[in-house]
C-alpha cells in the first residue's frame, strides 16, 4: 500500500463502485477536489461511523432530523422516531405494498422492454410512501417530477442547484402539513398527522422538524429504493442462478439476506459524511478538526480485507460484516421499511413473471458520481 495520500480526486463522471475498486488495493484513504477525506477501507469506515463524539454528523447547514443531530439530540429523536419502524407498527402496511406492487407488475408490458429503475423502482417507491405517510394519490406526479429534477441536480453537483430543489420538495411536504396544522385535531388520522401530534422530549415537534423527518424519510429514500429496485434486477437478469433459488420459494428471512448480498455487491448507497470534532488519526494518516471526512459505504462493501471475493454472492458468509445501511449510533433508521417495501417488490415480480431477463438489443447504463447503481436497467418481464 502506497504511503502517498491521492489529491484533489475528482470522480466525475465516472462509476464510483468501479473507480473505488482501482484505488483501495493501494490507498486506505484520497481527498476529493472538495477537500474531503474519503474513507475506502472497511475497518477505517467502521471505526469513524462507530465513533460518533469524534466524527459529527451535524455536517449540513440545514437542519436534520435524526440523521443531521448528535448526542443526547440524536438519541432523543430516534427513541419517538424509531417507533414507526417497529415490526408491529409496519405490518398493517406490508398488504397495502403487496396490493401497490401487483397492480404496478399487472401494468407493465410482457415481451416489451421495461426500464427497472423508473417504470418499476421510482414508480413502486412513490405509491409505497404515499401510502406508508397517508399523502393523496394526486401527488403522485409531482413527486416523479421531483425525483427526477433531483436526480438531475445530484449530477450535476452544483449546489445551488440541489439547494432549489431541496426547497421545492420542502414546498411540496408543506403543502400537506399546513392544512392540517389548522385544524389538527380534525387532520386525516395517518402516519403524517401522527408524527404532528408526536412529541420529543415532552414537547411537540416544531413545524421545521416536521418538514426535516419528512424530507428525510421521503426526499433520499424514493431515489434510493428506486436505485435499489435497478441493482436487484440487474443482479437477477445477470445470474440465473440465484433467480432460479428465489424463484423456487425461499422464506422472508433467506429473502431479505439475498437482497442485502446483493446491495452489498453494488451498493447505490454510495456514502455519507461526517465532521472531525478534534484531531483524529484514522485510515493512517492524521486528519485535522473540523475535517469533513467521507464514509464510502460502496467501497467498504466490496473490501477484499473482509469479503475475500467481493462479487461471490454469499449471504450468510457476508451477512455480519454488510454495511449497506451503516453501522454505528447513526445506523439507518429506516433499513426496516426499505427491507419490507424491496422484499415485496422482489416477490410481486417473481410471482407476476416467469423470468426476468435482460431486453435484447439494449445495454445497461451504470450511474455515475455522485450517484450509484444503474442509470439504467432494460429488462423483459417473460
Amino acid at each position: 500500500m502506497s504511503d502517498h495520500i491521492p489529491d484533489e480526486l475528482d470522480p466525475s463522471g465516472r462509476d464510483l463502485r468501479a473507480y473505488t475498486d482501482e484505488l483501495r488495493p493501494d490507498h486506505r484513504v484520497v481527498r476529493n477536489a472538495r477537500g474531503e477525506w474519503v474513507l475506502l477501507r472497511h475497518a477505517d469506515v467502521v471505526e469513524a461511523a462507530s465513533d460518533a463524539e469524534r466524527f459529527s454528523n451535524a455536517v449540513s447547514q440545514h437542519l436534520q432530523v435524526p440523521n443531521g443531530l448528535d448526542g443526547d439530540a440524536h438519541r432523543a429523536a430516534r427513541a419517538t422516531l424509531d417507533r414507526y419502524f417497529t415490526d408491529e407498527a409496519l405490518a398493517p402496511f406490508e398488504p397495502v405494498f403487496r396490493g401497490i406492487a401487483r397492480d404496478l407488475f399487472a401494468s407493465l408490458p410482457r415481451g416489451g422492454t421495461v426500464e427497472a429503475v423508473h417504470d418499476v423502482g421510482a414508480m413502486f417507491a412513490v405509491r409505497a410512501q404515499s401510502a406508508w405517510l397517508g399523502w393523496p394519490a394526486d401527488h403522485e406526479p409531482h413527486l416523479l417530477a421531483w425525483m427526477a429534477d433531483n436526480h438531475a441536480a445530484t449530477r450535476s453537483g452544483d449546489r445551488s442547484r440541489t439547494a432549489v430543489v431541496a426547497s421545492d420538495f420542502d414546498a411540496i411536504i408543506r403543502s400537506i402539513t399546513d392544512p392540517r396544522r389548522t385544524d389538527l385535531d380534525a387532520a386525516p388520522d395517518d402516519l403524517t398527522t401522527q408524527l404532528m401530534r408526536d412529541t420529543v422530549e415532552g414537547r411537540p415537534f416544531t413545524d421545521e422538524e416536521i418538514v426535516s423527518i419528512l424530507r428525510n424519510w421521503t426526499g433520499g429514500d424514493l431515489g434510493s429504493i428506486a436505485l435499489c429496485v435497478g441493482v436487484l434486477f440487474a443482479f437477477l437478469a445477470d445470474n440465473p442462478d440465484v433467480q432460479r433459488r428465489l424463484r423456487a420459494g425461499v422464506g422472508n428471512a433467506e429473502l431479505d439476506a439475498a437482497i442485502d448480498e446483493v446491495l452489498r455487491i453494488d451498493d447505490p448507497f454510495l456514502s455519507n459524511r461526517r465532521k472531525t470534532t478534534c484531531p483524529v488519526h484514522v485510515a493512517g494518516v492524521d486528519i485535522p478538526e473540523g475535517a469533513h471526512v467521507k464514509l464510502h459505504w460502496t467501497s467498504a462493501n466490496r473490501d477484499a480485507a473482509v469479503f475475500s471475493d467481493p462479487d461471490a454472492f454469499d449471504p450468510a458468509a457476508n451477512a455480519e460484516h454488510n454495511l449497506v445501511y451503516g453501522i454505528g449510533p447513526h445506523v439507518c433508521p429506516g433499513r426496516p421499511l426499505a427491507t419490507l417495501e424491496l422484499r415485496v417488490a422482489v416477490q410481486e415480480a417473481l410471482a407476476a413473471t416467469e423470468w426476468i431477463d435482460w431486453a435484447p438489443g439494449e445495454q445497461a447504463e451504470r450511474e455515475v458520481a455522485p450517484v450509484g447503481g444503474y442509470a439504467r436497467v432494460p429488462v423483459v418481464l417473460t
